[in-house]
């Protein structure tokens, strides 16, 4: 269990907010911060690692404290078990691929990690390569792997594959969740990209200058309740469940989720993650598959 509270003021492109976030995250559970750019997402994850300050803060990791500034506790980046992925993946240009996971590693640690996470991400034949000779995906999972090696109690992941092209992004998620049930890891990602949120996230919080204005399941916050009689749109297939005779299909359309009842035959032909188009004319939805 992780217990985080923290206060501070920021200057933001759209002027001063006070960040204010109460968090309890469960074990090995994954969250998501979701908010527009400067509502202080990446200042939590910040704040977590020990790279920012807060004016006011309290945070507690599988009962140990890592920051009470009423008790001016707050240990430093390094006494941390926190595994942090950035946006720019932040690897050593002069070191290998080995080399740069050997170089998180803990003073004294054995290396068999090292080659554990190699394989888990499938780099075991890059190894020897640095990083300005791979491709996006490939060094992104160098970041993720790099990130684990220290076997973290957090991992902090900062939109981590929004560089990245639609078809590699999904299979980066895949990546990201053998990873979390190979190495059991609680996770804060930051993302903005809807069909990753429900892909990896049991919750998701969204923030608003500075402030958390709805938490819960994904699929509680960001599915509308607001209907149109008419409409044609091209989304993707987030999830797929039976409903007693029928099957419910959220899909994401833009920044907004619907849900769409599916028959069995309209099924056999979908799959998560395919591109579909969702029409309707007098509220009866159908589904079908971009070809």
């Amino acid at each position: 269990m992780i217990r985080f509270h923290a206060q501070k003021k920021l200057l933001t492109s759209d002027g001063p907010i006070d960040l204010n976030i109460d968090l309890e995250i469960a074990a090995r559970e994954c969250l998501t911060l979701f908010g527009k750019s400067g509502a202080g997402k990446t200042t939590a994850l910040r704040i977590l690692a020990g790279l920012t300050r807060p004016e006011q803060g309290y945070i507690e990791v599988d009962g140990k404290v890592w920051l009470d500034s009423t008790r001016n506790i707050c240990l430093p980046p390094q006494q941390r078990p926190v595994g942090f992925v950035f946006q720019d993946y932040a690897l050593f240009p002069n070191m290998t691929v080995r080399e740069n996971l050997r170089y998180a590693l803990a003073a004294g640690e054995d290396s068999v990690i090292v080659e554990e996470l190699l394989e888990a991400v499938d780099l075991h034949a890059l190894a020897q390569r640095r990083p300005a000779s791979l491709s996006g995906g490939q060094r992104q999972r160098v970041a993720l792997a790099r990130a684990l090696v220290r076997r973290p109690k957090l991992l902090l992941l900062d939109e981590p594959l929004s560089a990245l092209d639609m078809e590699m992004r999904g299979k980066l998620q895949d990546e990201i969740l053998k990873l979390q049930q190979r190495f059991p890891v609680t996770t804060l990602l930051v993302s903005h990209n809807l069909a990753e949120i429900f892909r990896l996230s049991q919750r998701v919080a969204v923030i608003e200058r500075g402030r958390i204005t709805a938490l819960g399941l994904p699929a509680e916050v960001f599915i509308t309740k607001q209907l149109s009689g008419k409409f044609k749109f091209e989304g993707e297939i987030l999830a797929i469940q039976p409903e007693d005779v029928v099957y419910i299909v959220t899909v994401s359309i833009g920044q907004n989720v619907v849900r769409v009842i599916a028959t069995d035959s309209e099924v056999d032909q979908l799959r998560v993650g395919d591109r579909v188009i969702v029409s309707s004319k007098a509220f009866n939805p159908i589904l079908m598959p971009v070809r």
